[in-house]
């Protein structure tokens, strides 16, 4: 086959799956994931069913192909956030910004019945371990440079940041996710670093308390 025509017909499958993604996140923020069928999703994309179950078996198939293609998007975008400056302090809080506002939007247009689909996905696993990976590195940087706690281990404030953000999917605004991001931040600044010998260790056993019995001393009056 000419190389030309293969071409050609790789590109009309990609445009014919990437307007079947397009039409089903549609449908599911327009209309709710109930009410998402195979059928409309041929309508909507334009093509028939029976080419439609060419490319994909059924929607669930489809809503992972779309969240997929969502998280490439989004560990693209960010990278691209993290690559616009050279300080190490303003690259961490640029990408953790970018990243709660990502979790604040897709929290926002997501009900709970295509998170819990979008969940099962295996390369969901993949993709938080490169986001991981990608924090943990900024965090890095900035305890070399002096604008992160050193007294945590980068892997340790990674986990930490990642785990205060995802709750920007629950905040009603970008306000209140701007507010969350800035309360995350200070976690890691320097100035929240604790002195060794001043940090209490949480696990040592509580002080009992010392039981002293009242004795009453030559003179003294028993209360009435």
């Amino acid at each position: 086959m000419p190389k030309l025509w293969t071409e050609t017909i790789d590109a009309h499958r990609a445009a014919v799956r990437a307007a079947v993604l397009d039409a089903t996140a549609a449908l599911v923020a327009e209309h709710g994931l109930a009410s998402v069928t195979m059928s409309r999703i041929a309508k909507d994309s334009g093509i028939g069913r029976a080419t439609l179950y060419k490319y994909f078996p059924d929607v669930e198939s489809i809503l992972l192909a779309w969240h997929e293609r969502q998280i490439g998007h989004h560990l693209e975008h960010l990278a691209q956030v993290r690559d616009r400056s050279a300080d190490a302090g303003e690259r961490l809080e640029a990408v953790l910004r970018a990243f709660a506002l990502i979790t604040h939007d897709m929290g926002s247009h997501h009900g709970g019945g295509l998170t819990a689909v979008l969940h099962r996905d295996p390369r969901v696993i993949q993709a938080q371990s490169r986001l991981h990976g990608m924090i943990e590195e900024l965090v890095a940087d900035g305890a070399r440079q002096g604008s992160v706690r050193g007294d945590v281990t980068p892997g340790e404030l990674a986990s930490y940041c990642l785990h205060a953000l995802t709750a920007a999917g629950h905040l009603p605004s970008r306000a209140a996710v701007h507010r969350l991001v800035t309360v995350t931040l200070a976690g890691v600044d320097p100035a929240a670093a604790s002195e060794p010998d001043a940090a209490p260790d949480p696990y040592a056993p509580a002080h009992p308390r010392h039981h002293v019995e009242h004795q009453s001393t030559p003179g003294s009056q028993p209360h009435g």
